[in-house]
């Protein structure tokens, strides 16, 4: 993930964080989750000039991927206690 990715995940986390604070993402629908999250999508897809469904589909696939690498850290950091 390069910087200008990490950058536009932290701005839509940040504005989850503050809007849906106790959504859990996995079981909240995708168009619920696109209503909550509009402005901040909005306001990348006018500045990437992209289409909001696009904006939303990077953040889908940059979540993913950071997901991905925390798991992996903390098997490296955490493997052998966690019998890994």
């Amino acid at each position: 993930m390069n910087a200008e990715d990490r950058e536009m995940l932290t701005r839509i986390m940040n504005y989850a964080d503050e809007v849906m604070p106790d959504i859990d993402p996995e079981k909240v629908r995708i168009s619920e989750q696109i209503d909550k999250l509009r402005p901040i999508l909005q306001q990348l897809a006018m500045e990437k000039k992209s289409s909001v469904e696009d904006i939303f589909i990077k953040y889908m696939d940059l979540a993913t991927e950071n997901a991905v690498e925390y798991e992996n850290k903390m098997k490296a950091d955490f493997g052998d206690i966690m019998g890994n």
